[in-house]
């Protein structure tokens, strides 16, 4: 063992020691402590394999890169994983690739796309920013997905694409989407940023469509910190989505290629039409402009991208995440199937979430709607839940053809969108991940019996 392994052995030592009395587990008080929505849940693990690729400092995509990519396409069994540094970017580079022109068929400005009001921005923005219209459906009550209904009435001649979200991890009605798709001749794309491990059909969402996008933002199922992924079994669209991903750049080489010719063994030989000739010209009497000419093919630009390459730091974090993500996926259905059990009875006045038959859930929240004849608001069982530490969220941006910046958006609407404004106004959304044990399960479910008991009691009153 080299000197610099056994240092490296005993950084790695001390960085456990110092998870341990630093970041390990604190005890819960009830009224005190948070109890948080999301977070991360991590060890020494993640620690350790962060700071062994500090040590390294390659500091931009490198081998732990390539090892993730290569890990989270076993776990979803897809061909390809295009490792991006967010999820939202991930939604940008999906619909950018569908739009580009190495792409038979590509999407065109003015094509028109299916979605949900009810959503993430970053679903709907990319749409805007590559000149397609977003034609706008209704959501369904409890799944909190698109409605699929709907979506024979939102296709007209322009209809090229669907992009859905599998809302707070809950799949889609999938079967009815690809069986439209196909009879349409429609791409689909999947936003499973919600949803890693959640399946329909024994199948992985974000693997039915034609490209499918993840987040591993801290809130997720795993983090890489900030990071996401576009995922496909579609080979073209995938050297598609890494070119725009890698500045519209159309050298494949891999970070460690040592060859100085390149991956394609001929990176100063490839010709662009149009270059003028190099000199000494080889055909002196040839203008200039008619090419073709020799460019450096790490030069040599097929898309317009962009950066959205994550770091290894980022990427040896995810890959010690991956490793957790089987038990993660346990305790998010475990913690979900309490808080079912027991907020059940209280169906009166709560929707409570439903699901398909069959799909399988990865569950990121856990969403509530307060019915319109409840004799309390949403504002007050937030505020309740709120001042007893309990952290709550609404569901994204609701609809989202209310919020500000996406009132004057070129869109279309296919109904009145009634269940989208409902949610707007009434639904919420409670933690399920795995930093949550039966202790905190528990303290929720109280509080949630305490607000129903003091409302009774006191129905006009509760909050004074």
């Amino acid at each position: 063992m080299s000197d610099a392994d056994s240092l490296k052995r005993e950084i790695f030592k001390k960085i456990a020691e110092f998870y341990r009395l630093e970041h390990g587990e604190q005890p819960f008080i009830p009224g005190q402590s948070k109890v948080h929505y999301a977070g991360r849940v991590y060890d020494e693990r993640e620690m350790i394999t962060m700071v062994d690729a500090v040590l390294e400092f390659w500091l931009t995509m490198g081998r732990y890169a390539e090892e993730f990519e290569e890990e989270l396409g076993k776990f979803l069994d897809v061909s390809d994983v295009v490792f991006v540094n967010s999820g939202s970017s991930a939604n940008l580079l999906a619909v950018a690739t569908l739009c580009s022109r190495e792409f038979k068929g590509h999407l065109e400005r003015g094509d028109e796309v299916i979605t949900p009001a009810v959503t993430f921005p970053t679903t709907v923005a990319p749409l805007i920013q590559n000149g397609l219209i977003p034609v706008f459906v209704d959501c369904e009550l409890g799944t909190y997905n698109l409605d699929v209904s709907a979506l024979e009435e939102a296709i007209s001649e322009r209809t090229k694409a669907i992009f859905v979200p599998h809302t707070l991890g809950n799949p889609c009605e999938m079967d009815e989407i690809m069986k439209l798709a196909e009879k349409w001749g429609l791409f689909v794309i999947e936003d499973a940023c919600d949803a890693l491990g959640s399946r329909f059909d024994g199948r992985h969402v974000g693997t039915f469509g034609r490209l499918g996008t993840l987040s591993f933002y801290p809130a997720h199922h795993i983090t890489t910190g900030e990071g996401g992924a576009v995922i496909t079994n579609d080979r073209k669209l995938a050297k598609i989505a890494r070119s725009i991903r890698d500045w519209g750049r159309a050298c494949w080489c891999k970070y460690n290629t040592a060859d100085p010719n390149g991956a394609c063994g001929r990176r100063f030989e490839w010709e662009i039409s149009g270059l003028p000739c190099p000199e000494p010209c080889p055909e002196p009497r040839r203008r200039a402009a008619e090419g073709p000419g020799t460019y450096d093919h790490r030069y040599l630009y097929t898309n317009i991208g962009y950066n959205l390459r994550p770091t290894d730091i980022q990427a040896a974090l995810g890959i010690a995440q991956l490793e957790k993500l089987p038990g993660f996926i346990e305790k998010r259905e475990h913690n979900f199937q309490r808080l079912f059990e027991g907020l059940k009875r209280h169906k009166d006045h709560l929707i409570l979430p439903h699901w398909s038959e069959r799909a399988d859930v990865s569950w990121f929240a856990f969403p509530i709607t307060v019915k319109h004849e409840a004799p309390f608001s949403r504002q007050e069982l937030l505020r309740w839940l709120e001042d007893a530490r309990i952290e709550t969220r609404l569901l994204f941006a609701g609809n989202i053809l209310k919020q500000p910046g996406y009132r004057d958006m070129k869109c279309k609407l296919v109904g009145k969108l009634e269940n989208s404004d409902l949610v707007m106004r009434n639904s919420f959304f409670i933690g399920v991940y795995p930093g949550l044990d039966d202790v905190r399960i528990n303290y929720v479910l109280d509080k949630f019996e305490e607000f129903f008991s003091n409302y009774e009691c006191f129905p006009h009153h509760l909050l004074g």
